[in-house]
């Protein structure tokens, strides 16, 4: 009785230091105690399941006046404000149109692309990893937190980038394993990564447009994730050795365009999903959402999966997407809004606990109060994040403790403010981000902070 009263009054009193501490006081403990919270996962060999898509990026080194060359080249009559996206891109007049049309939106997304090698001669391009659960791991192993993830495009290039001793694979005789212990059984997927910079002037004869945001397009060459194949050795261990599995992340079901293999894959992972809570109850089931390339796919992947998962995390332009599509109203630049639109998710997929929202200036979770610290979790996402935009790669402890001397976003300082004089104070919490103007970075950010969050799980 004596120690059960100890351990509740000491995290009384550790709720009111919170309580009276400011934000950057509070991101400065979280920094603090994570190295010994990463010691306590890697002793007790607690991992994240992280899955399920992997494929090769591109990255392109995109400079503005190369645009502008090809665009006096290939289309030197064009209007810039009346240039379209591609469907898909097979030409240079469609490749053009489509990086002129998101730049001068200042917005994110991905077009199919057909003819690959169009693209890679007209920009020059470094490898990278894609893919929201192998990204996360490697934004964890830069932490030197273990992970387990789950393969796709399994190529040499694909293993030898995820090369790592805290990065871990399940292999086809269901050991786990580092990923050069993997052979090829895949097929290689490219996706070329064109960042833009906000700041930057598109010119084409008398016109010029400022490109207003920093983002990224995404071309894909679609091959093995457009059926995502399953490794049932890596589902059966994390069934098997779900008290060992925190958190269980699902993503990347968006490249799917066949309805009836979407409809199998949700089938095979509710089922998983019911194996690995009744072994681990107090494991988390993590949705992250991401930009899809059919609408049907996207509406039968929330309605089917979406009320089996404890969180669905997703940015603001997929919060608003998602809610267009119900024919729900939310303006992204109301705080108020954007906590409505989750309740409002969550409410009309029954999902199980809550919603995150991440985006440049805050993240939050609105849902039902968790034993988990999400606060802290909210904030290592917003550190891993900010630290890859920031740098360019995944950030280490060095370059997260930089991180912390930036100042807080204004807008998600004012929104958190608003949050907290609001209503809905008991059911969201808001923490907003430390900020950069100008990121060096745009891909993969998302996918950094989810690693981020799952270490409060």
């Amino acid at each position: 009785m004596l120690n059960t009263y100890l351990t509740l009054r000491k995290k009384m009193i550790e709720k009111e230091e919170l309580t009276r501490m400011t934000m950057d006081e509070k991101y400065c403990r979280v920094y603090e105690r994570v190295e010994n919270l990463i010691k306590k996962r890697v002793h007790n060999k607690v991992f994240m399941a992280l899955g399920y898509t992997s494929n090769l990026d591109f990255l392109c080194d995109f400079q503005v006046e190369r645009l502008n060359q090809l665009l006096a080249e290939y289309m030197p009559y064009a209007e810039l404000s009346k240039l379209q996206p591609a469907n898909r891109i097979d030409s240079m007049e469609e490749l053009l149109g489509t990086m002129v049309y998101y730049c001068m939106n200042g917005i994110g997304g991905e077009v199919d692309v057909e003819n690959i090698q169009l693209v890679g001669e007209s920009f020059p391009f470094a490898y990278g990893m894609g893919g929201t659960g192998v990204q996360a791991a490697m934004a964890l192993a830069e932490l030197e937190c273990p992970s387990v993830v789950h393969l796709t495009d399994d190529s040499k290039e694909i293993c030898d980038i995820l090369s790592s001793p805290y990065i871990y694979t399940v292999s086809k005789d269901g050991r786990l394993v580092h990923t050069e212990e993997i052979t090829q059984t895949q097929e290689q997927e490219i996706h070329f990564i064109i960042q833009f910079k906000k700041g930057d002037v598109i010119c084409l004869g008398e016109h010029k447009v400022e490109i207003p945001v920093s983002n990224r397009l995404i071309l894909t060459k679609i091959t093995v994730n457009e059926y995502v194949p399953f490794s049932e050795p890596y589902f059966r261990w994390v069934e098997t050795h779900a008290k060992q599995v925190s958190s269980n992340v699902l993503s990347s079901f968006n490249a799917l365009l066949d309805s009836k293999v979407l409809t199998e894959r949700l089938s095979y992972v509710k089922e998983h999903i019911k194996k690995y809570k009744s072994n681990n109850p107090d494991g988390i089931v993590f949705f992250e959402d991401a930009h899809y390339h059919d609408y049907t796919i996207r509406k039968l992947c929330l309605e089917t999966i979406y009320q089996w998962v404890d969180i669905v995390s997703l940015n603001e332009e997929e919060l608003k997407y998602t809610l267009d599509m119900y024919g729900f109203e939310v303006d992204i630049e109301n705080i108020i809004s954007c906590i409505e639109g989750a309740k409002y998710i969550r409410e009309k997929f029954d999902i199980e606990k809550g919603v995150i929202i991440h985006t440049k200036d805050y993240s939050m979770y609105v849902g039902e109060k968790l034993n988990k610290h999400i606060e802290s979790g909210l904030m290592l996402g917003n550190l891993l994040a900010t630290a890859k935009a920031n740098f360019g790669w995944y950030g280490s402890k060095e370059q997260i403790k930089q991180i912390l001397e930036l100042e807080l976003s204004p807008r998600g300082s004012r929104n958190y403010r608003i949050v907290s004089e609001s209503k809905y104070v008991n059911e969201a919490i808001l923490v907003p981000s430390k900020y950069i103007d100008r990121p060096k970075y745009t891909i993969g950010l998302g996918d950094s902070f989810v690693g981020g969050v799952q270490l409060c799980f």
